[in-house]
């Protein structure tokens, strides 16, 4: 368990410390050939990205429970639940989260919030009905995992990024449509191509370091998860479980499904690993097993 939390903290800095080498690089790239050499185009960007993600960091826990159909419980409604939450977060040292329920007879859940202060955690219905005790105490030691490891301000972090990186390339796109010929010739034909060309492929490449960063996080949260409870096989059995139901969420969207401990959509077994927001639940299994 400690080789598995070390390793996928580790692959995550890793991706990010290439991911921030991807950003400078096309910047400056850029930069040069759009001819300013103020590096103008870098700042620009990233400010606009900060900007515009601190809005959903500050703001994106109501957005995502809203979107979910979550409905907040207390104590008095759901003993059951709250004393796993309780308990697990006594374990963890966390302070409890607002505890939420989604009616929907799918097996899924998700944690939000920019720090364990300010957290919440939703369960399905089916998880909290179709789930052993073991079982649904793994998916809320994962979800906890991902509020303890600050995931949801680490991927505030890279939502940055490749706001980033995204913005860089709009912004050479539109200047080499708006620019003057002159400073087209000036730079040379070959020279453009290869600047958009960069700027076309670059949000892709952005896309697709952000969802292995993605992936790792999850790993990351079964490793942890499976060190809070002490028992691997519980979140193995609740995933085996949600592959084997693989049932889509009524209220799912692409803009939440990254949080959710499972994809909220069905899985496609022909889907390309590299776009997708979470690992293979088989490969997971076996993770978690190896553990034991």
């Amino acid at each position: 368990m400690y080789k598995e939390i070390e390793s996928n903290k580790r692959n995550s800095i890793i991706l990010m410390i290439i991911f921030i080498f991807v950003l400078i690089s096309i910047g400056l790239g850029l930069d040069y050939l759009w001819g300013e050499g103020s590096y103008s185009i870098v700042w620009v960007a990233i400010i606009i990205s900060l900007l515009m993600t601190s809005i959903s960091y500050f703001k994106g826990d109501k957005i995502a429970l809203a979107s979910a159909g979550a409905k907040k419980i207390t104590k008095e409604e759901n003993t059951y639940v709250y004393r796993l939450v309780e308990n697990l977060c006594i374990t963890a040292g966390l302070p409890i989260p607002q505890i939420y329920t989604i009616e929907d007879p799918a097996i899924n859940a998700f944690a939000t919030g920019r720090d364990p202060k300010k957290s919440s955690i939703a369960l399905t219905r089916g998880a909290i009905e179709k789930l052993e005790n073991e079982e649904l105490e793994g998916v809320i030691a994962h979800e906890l995992s991902h509020i303890k490891n600050y995931d949801i301000r680490f991927m505030t972090m890279v939502a940055v990024l490749v706001g980033s990186i995204v913005l860089i390339s709009d912004i050479f796109m539109r200047s080499q449509f708006l620019g003057s010929r002159s400073r087209k010739k000036e730079k040379g034909s070959l020279f453009l191509i290869i600047g958009l060309i960069l700027a076309i492929l670059s949000p892709i490449i952005a896309e697709i370091i952000k969802l292995a960063i993605s992936r790792k996080r999850e790993y990351l949260a079964d490793a942890s998860a499976s060190l809070l409870t002490r028992y691997p096989q519980g979140l193995a059995n609740a995933l085996e479980k949600i592959e084997k139901e693989n049932l889509k969420l009524i209220k799912s969207s692409k803009a939440i499904a990254p949080l959710f401990i499972s994809s909220p959509f069905k899985n496609k077994s022909k889907k390309v690993p590299w776009f997708s927001t979470h690992p293979p639940i088989k490969n997971r299994i076996v993770k978690l097993k190896g553990m034991l």
